[in-house]
């Protein structure tokens, strides 16, 4: 796995490749628990590069939001494949986050 960041003056977009798994998504929690400390009003996970996601990986993200809503901010996830979409379906987590198909889509959205 593999996380790339990139600030914008709307958001910090968290860019994340390959597998997010029991393996991988502690050093993701790392990650995304600075950007949660350093309340990060905007924060936008792409996840257009991840083959795999388990439950430790929805976790993290699980704990990120509601990180992230503690302090008034907003988590956005965005490039979602259909294997993955489908994953965020059949656990209901796409009723609880921001789920936009591209960054841009998710900069563009007004907060609900």
């Amino acid at each position: 796995m593999e996380v790339e960041q990139r600030k914008t003056d709307q958001a910090i977009i968290v860019r994340v490749s390959g597998e997010v798994d029991m393996k991988t998504s502690p050093e993701l929690r790392r990650y995304l628990v600075v950007l949660v400390g350093e309340k990060s009003e905007r924060i936008i996970v792409n996840l257009e590069n991840v083959d795999y996601i388990d439950s430790s990986g929805l976790a993290t993200l699980v704990e990120c939001l509601q990180g992230v809503k503690k302090y008034g901010g907003r988590l956005s996830l965005t490039g979602m494949n259909d294997n993955i979409k489908d994953i965020f379906v059949m656990t209901r987590l796409d009723t609880i986050f921001e789920v936009f198909d591209t960054e841009e889509d998710a900069l563009g959205s007004e907060k609900t």
